[in-house]
């Protein structure tokens, strides 16, 4: 098995790789920095330089991956900005939230869907974009951090609207729960071991019947976008 991990020097994206390299999957993983490719090479993954945020830097990841199939892929990179409605957002935090978690997504598709589509003799794989439970429009509690909701939101409507342009792929957008990672804080109820497997299981699990959807980290959907 072949997977491709989006975002993958820290946190969940780390542990998506770890965890795969574990169950002997083939793991092909991007940073944006030295630090993050050394870490990434000396965890055995093939490591490629790509920063989300920056338009000319992933538009070549289709180059670098050069006709690999892609049985898994997952988007995880993206940025957590505080802040409420009181105030509004810079220019600048905006455009770094929506570039990172937003069109750094969008300019993956088309890169990374047909490889992923390509996976299984042509049968497809899964490609799998790690969003947020604060991206929900239903039951919204608060406006803290909304420019993070927004974007959450957003990525939500682009993997809905982008699976019906690659039907052999399943494409979600999956949220981790809230982890004891640098954004979720140390007082998350889920390691970030607990997150991954529970969302790898998910994964595994995927069926033609949860195209498109928004699901939490143990694969049930949420109700209400």
């Amino acid at each position: 098995m072949k997977v491709l991990v989006i975002g993958a020097s820290r946190g969940i994206g780390e542990e998506f790789v770890r965890q795969y390299l574990v169950g002997g999957a083939t793991v092909i993983a991007t940073a944006r920095d030295d630090a993050g490719l050394a870490k990434l090479k000396a965890m055995g993954a093939t490591a490629l330089r790509v920063d989300v945020a920056d338009p000319a830097s992933i538009s070549g990841l289709a180059w670098q991956l050069d006709g690999e199939q892609i049985d898994i892929a997952v988007y995880v990179a993206g940025v957590f900005p505080q802040g409420d409605a009181l105030s509004p957002p810079t220019q600048v935090e905006f455009d770094r939230t929506m570039h990172t978690n937003v069109l750094g997504a969008m300019q993956t598709i088309p890169q990374v869907a047909p490889l992923v589509e390509a996976a299984a003799k042509g049968k497809g794989g899964s490609f799998v974009f790690i969003t947020s439970a604060m991206g929900r429009i239903e039951g919204v509690e608060s406006s803290r951090a909304w420019t993070y909701r927004v974007s959450k939101a957003a990525l939500n409507m682009a993997v809905a609207s982008a699976q019906h342009d690659y039907p052999k792929a399943i494409m979600v957008a999956m949220s981790p729960g809230w982890v004891q990672t640098d954004m979720g804080g140390a007082g998350a109820n889920l390691t970030v071991e607990e997150s991954v497997t529970g969302m790898r299981g998910a994964i595994a699990k995927l069926t033609a019947r949860q195209k498109g959807a928004y699901l939490n980290y143990e694969g049930s959907p949420f109700a209400g976008w």
